[in-house]
């Protein structure tokens, strides 16, 4: 189970007692309203998944472990890009605008972020001024002219839009694996470190 969880999959389960004496009482009115946390990119312990709370203000951001065994349902950022809200916010616009033309890229695409959240489970995280998160599954590489297009399309979407690239080695912007810099920044639960191809880890920068 440990090895199929990803980054910015989001998890219900984990219970106010799992957590410390000293967590901030958000955090535990969070877990208490039924909110799933999202699994982090980080290292946890084998029976444990680096995992983050969310609270009502953007600064209010909790890392911590869950047991894996306590995992009751898990949502993929995948499993939520056909997931509709009524709210008329420019995200959601940006969402619906942006869906038709990510359904044909012929990659896998998903919805992370405040939206993915809010698609998973209604609790309200977007708001007029939200940022829209999407992450792409690539498996194989994707070349930088492709990239390239990619931005082209999520520029024309109503709010800004930013696109993580899942390598299997872990995550690239996908505008800065658009751009002109030779390497960029790979981010993997390890480290984060600049790479010439997101694709071949053995290519890292010194």
């Amino acid at each position: 189970m440990v090895n199929a969880l990803l980054a910015h999959d989001l998890l219900w389960g984990m219970t106010p007692e799992q957590l410390t004496a000293d967590t901030p009482a958000w955090v535990i009115d969070s877990l208490r309203a039924g909110q799933p946390v999202v699994v982090r990119r980080a290292v946890s312990a084998p029976g444990l998944v680096a995992v983050g709370v969310r609270g009502r203000l953007r600064e209010q951001r909790f890392a911590t472990v869950m047991p894996v065994d306590a995992i009751q349902r898990r949502v993929k950022p995948e499993d939520l890009c056909q997931v509709s809200i009524d709210r008329d916010l420019p995200s959601v616009r940006a969402l619906n605008q942006l869906r038709p033309l990510l359904d044909d890229c012929g990659w896998v695409w998903g919805v992370s972020g405040s939206a993915g959240f809010e698609l998973a489970c209604g609790f309200a995280a977007l708001h007029e001024g939200s940022d829209l998160d999407l992450i792409l599954r690539t498996p194989h590489a994707l070349g930088r002219s492709q990239a390239q297009d990619l931005v082209k399309i999520l520029e024309a979407a109503e709010c800004l839009v930013d696109m993580q690239l899942q390598t299997p080695f872990g995550a690239v912007a996908l505008r800065e694996w658009a751009g002109s810099a030779r390497r960029v920044l790979l981010k993997n639960a390890r480290e984060a470190c600049l790479v010439i191809d997101p694709w071949n880890p053995q290519e890292h920068a010194a």
